[in-house]
This record gives C-alpha cells, sequence and structure tokens, in this order.
C-alpha cells in the first residue's frame, strides 16, 4: 500500500485452515490404564477449574476481586492430562498470567487461590500476586511477562541436568508469545545444552485479539519451528484430555531417556475474551459457538458414557466447594499495610 511517506507494509495474512497432524494414542487404551476412579477425578479437576473461573468472574464483577484475571475455560483437557501423565513430585512447572487451573492441579487449594484472588493475606501469595502469580511446590509460579518465563523454565531444566536428578522442567506458552526472542534464545540454548524442558504451546486461536494466523508466518507452529533448533516436535489435540494425556505421556518418558528439549503444540479454543476486560468483539457469536462444540468436559463425558445427570451433579458439588472458598475469602482478613514490605528482599 504506497502513501506519500513512501511505502507502507500491512499484513493481510489471510485465514486458512491449517492441517494438524495429531498425536494418536489408543484412547480405549489409555481410559483403560487410568482406570474409573482416576477418570473421575480428572474429569472434577476440569470442572472444578470452570467453576472457579465463572464463580471468580462473577466476583470481579462486583467488584471483590481487582487486577487482572485471564480464565482459562476451554483450555482445561491440557493441563489435567499433562499433569497427570508427567507426575508433580519431580519436575517443575512454569506457566503464564493464566495460571490459576496449573496452581489448583499442582495443589494449591481452592480457599487460598479465591483469598488470593480477593487480596486476602490468607490467600496463595499473601494478597500480593493477585490472578498471575500463583504459587505451589514444584510449579514456580505463574508470570505476567509475555514470553519471559522461557528462560526460567530453561534454567529450571539446566538446575535438574546439574545436580543429575530425574526429572524434566514443563514450561506452558501461548502460541502469542512465541514470536518474543526470549522463546527462541531458550530453545536455542536448551537444544545446545541438552536440556529436558518439554516446551507446550497452548494455541487457543488468539494472541490477545490477533488471530494466530495474522500473528505467524507458519502453522502448524511446532511442526515447522522445532526442526531450526534440532529438536522433535509433538502436535496434541487440546481438546481431549484422553488424547492429551497419551501425548504427554510418551513425550515425558521419551525426554527422560533423551535428556532432550521437545516442542509441543496443544491446539485448543478459549472460551472467554483474553482478559475479563476483553469483551472479545473480534471473533462473532457464531465462531464462539463452533469453537464451544467441542468443549473438553463434555467430550470427556462423552467418552465417559456419562449421563448429563451425573455431570450435572458433580458440577454442583464442584460449585458448592467453590462458594465455599468464596465465603472463606470473603471472610478472611485483609493484608495489614505494616507487613507490605517484608520479603521484599532476603534477611
Amino acid at each position: 500500500m504506497k502513501s506519500k511517506k513512501g511505502h507502507r507494509f500491512m499484513a493481510k495474512k489471510s485465514a486458512q485452515k491449517v492441517h494438524y497432524k495429531f498425536f494418536e494414542s489408543n484412547l480405549d487404551e489409555v481410559a483403560k490404564a487410568l482406570g474409573q476412579k482416576k477418570l473421575s477425578e480428572m474429569l472434577k479437576e476440569m470442572v472444578l477449574i470452570r467453576q472457579f473461573e465463572m464463580r471468580a468472574e462473577s466476583a470481579y464483577q462486583q467488584g471483590k476481586v481487582g487486577g487482572f484475571f485471564h480464565a482459562y475455560m476451554g483450555q482445561e483437557a491440557i493441563q489435567t492430562a499433562a499433569t497427570e501423565a508427567m507426575g508433580k513430585e519431580n519436575n517443575w512447572w512454569i506457566t503464564t498470567y493464566r495460571c490459576h487451573a496449573l496452581a489448583y492441579l499442582m495443589g494449591a487449594t481452592p480457599d487460598e487461590m479465591m483469598a488470593e484472588l480477593y487480596g486476602k493475606k490468607t490467600g496463595n501469595a499473601m494478597g500480593r500476586g493477585g490472578s498471575m502469580h500463583l504459587y505451589a511446590d514444584r510449579m514456580l509460579g505463574g508470570f505476567g511477562i509475555v514470553g519471559g518465563h522461557l528462560p526460567i523454565a530453561t534454567g529450571a531444566a539446566f538446575s535438574l541436568k546439574y545436580q543429575k536428578q530425574k526429572g524434566v522442567a514443563v514450561c506452558f506458552l501461548g502460541e502469542g508469545a512465541f514470536v518474543q526472542g526470549a522463546v527462541h534464545e531458550s530453545l536455542n540454548l536448551a537444544s545446545l545444552w541438552d536440556l529436558p524442558c518439554v516446551y507446550v504451546i497452548e494455541n487457543n486461536q488468539w494472541g490477545m485479539g490477533t488471530a494466530a494466523h495474522r500473528a505467524l508466518c507458519v502453522q502448524p507452529i511446532a511442526e515447522h519451528f522445532a526442526p531450526a533448533y534440532g529438536i522433535k516436535s509433538y502436535t496434541l489435540d487440546g481438546m481431549n484430555v484422553l488424547s492429551c494425556y497419551g501425548g504427554f505421556k510418551h513425550i515425558y518418558e521419551e525426554t527422560l531417556q533423551t535428556g532432550r528439549p521437545v516442542l509441543v503444540e496443544a491446539v485448543t479454543e478459549r472460551f472467554r475474551g483474553h482478559s475479563i476486560s476483553d469483551p472479545g468483539l473480534y471473533r462473532s457469536k457464531e465462531e464462539l459457538a463452533k469453537a464451544k462444540e467441542r468443549d473438553p468436559i463434555h467430550i470427556f463425558k462423552e467418552a465417559l458414557k456419562m449421563s448429563d445427570e451425573e455431570l450435572e451433579a458433580i458440577e454442583k458439588e464442584q460449585k458448592e466447594r467453590v462458594i465455599a472458598a468464596m465465603k472463606f475469602a470473603e471472610e478472611s482478613e485483609g493484608p495489614d499495610l505494616m507487613t507490605l514490605e517484608e520479603d521484599v528482599f532476603s534477611k
């Protein structure tokens, strides 16, 4: 496009159907290996994550929660499967500011998480971190700098290797972060140094309000970029928890064996805007409705041959658990201003 000031170039890359080659798992065998009890527990975890965010959104709109708030709704299958497949004890886990799900899956309670959102001293980070900065044992936190957490994950993988400890570092990032320089520096260093790090791109199709096809020169992401770093790639169906579990199980065992980094792309959708302040007007109601046809909770429910009534009972149970967490947060004391500067510097 020409102007009096010279040439101006604008990205006008049109949306094209991306053909993903998903990692293939025998879903019947995956379900059988997990067993009915574990499958039921995983479904309950996914439902609790959904209910937690729905109620927290409501509290935010009532002015009880402040700061930033990024919902994980629609993506629950990925981290539920990953934590179950790879285990929580020997690995390091790192994620973005969209961190409610991982914190809960890694052991943070709904009470301490909700209290953190409410800014109370009983919160996960004593009310100082809010929605974007939750922590748990073996979870190094949620990070607010886009792409800035990959060097930390890479360092965690280096620590495991240097100390000759069994385990891997698992790092979740969005597709919008993939174009950041720190991402590629991390991938390069992890490959050079043979670091056991699993980088998981949660491709929910939107980097804030920009469609993935307008921000990335090629897709699928992992399939195209991994060869440049001499590492393996996998693409997972991020809406199917059993498929994700099978993929992550294979990836974890392979990474432990090779000690090499892996780039994973989990293809998913988010059912909300980028954050609570984003109305998501860049996609139509029809597009959103189409995405919700592949709700990971309902896909899982169908795989378990569960009735609507059984799912409703689980939703009611988890809703009551979250409401109890909201009551806990409401009744908790706020932090004393005199403690604001405590723990800022080491003693």
